[in-house]
């Protein structure tokens, strides 16, 4: 029962960092924003432990999928967008604002319903993962005094989209985990915090150049799909072209 009982404990983890994180989002004092931010990105590691625990000691479930699917919504929906509004949209209008901020945990929503009920790519999922989009817009908000607002509400619109869209991205989460190694997850996650507290300005950029990269990866490696036919013929002719000719000069 306990065993079973662990992965479920990383997820309420996720939630209740979520949780917090809105909290702090509205919270006026200085660099609770920062530490909202933070938390999202550590729920962000727990999201991707539990799945893999669940997987190392043989115990999925529905109910586990269920309250992972739920948690995400908190965390990695209402909680970035609660922060890139108390951030970043203060001076837009309200109407706007209020609009922008809605459509990125509604579109996470409908992103993981379709993920609970509809079979996908072995190997990808569909749409782009809310705990990834959920990541970009936490630590974009960081960054709202350097960035534009205009770019940012534009930036929240595109996560929203990308979200629901049918581009395909790999899926990580297969990737297993021993089951003698779990022991050690509590230290990763605690040195994890730690990393992100006393490095409160670095780890939000690294962690957001490899989000972004994630997130621009769906976007080229569905350019091919979205050019005409004749193009795509085009460009593979091209390909085959340049490949002959380095293989003569070669």
């Amino acid at each position: 029962m306990i065993t079973k009982s662990i992965p479920n404990l990383f997820t309420i983890g996720n939630l209740s960092l979520g949780v917090i994180a809105i909290i702090l989002a509205f919270n006026n004092e200085t660099n609770s924003s920062n530490t909202a931010a933070l938390l999202v990105i550590i729920a962000m590691l727990l999201d991707g432990l539990d799945g893999r625990v669940a997987r190392a000691l043989n115990v999925q479930s529905e109910f586990g999928k269920e309250l992972d699917s739920l948690s995400d919504v908190i965390s990695f929906g209402v909680a970035p967008a609660f922060i890139m509004y108390q951030a970043a949209f203060q001076e837009v209008s309200p109407a706007l604002a209020w609009i922008v901020t809605a459509i990125f945990p509604i579109c996470g929503a409908l992103r993981l319903a379709r993920f609970n009920v509809i079979d996908g790519i072995p190997g990808y999922f569909i749409g782009l993962p809310i705990p990834a989009a959920g990541g970009v817009l936490a630590t974009l908000a960081l960054f709202h005094h350097e960035l534009h607002f205009s770019l940012l509400l534009i930036s929240t619109v595109a996560l929203s989209f990308l979200m629901v869209s049918n581009m395909k991205y790999p899926n990580f989460k297969k990737l297993g985990l021993p089951k003698k190694a779990i022991w050690a997850i509590p230290v990763v996650v605690l040195g994890a915090a730690i990393l992100a507290y006393m490095f409160q300005e670095a780890i939000p950029k690294v962690i957001l150049a490899l989000l972004l990269l994630y997130a621009l990866w769906g976007l080229k490696k569905n350019v091919d799909g979205l050019l005409p036919s004749s193009k795509r013929s085009k460009r593979r002719k091209a390909a085959a072209e340049e490949k002959e000719q380095s293989k003569h000069s070669a």
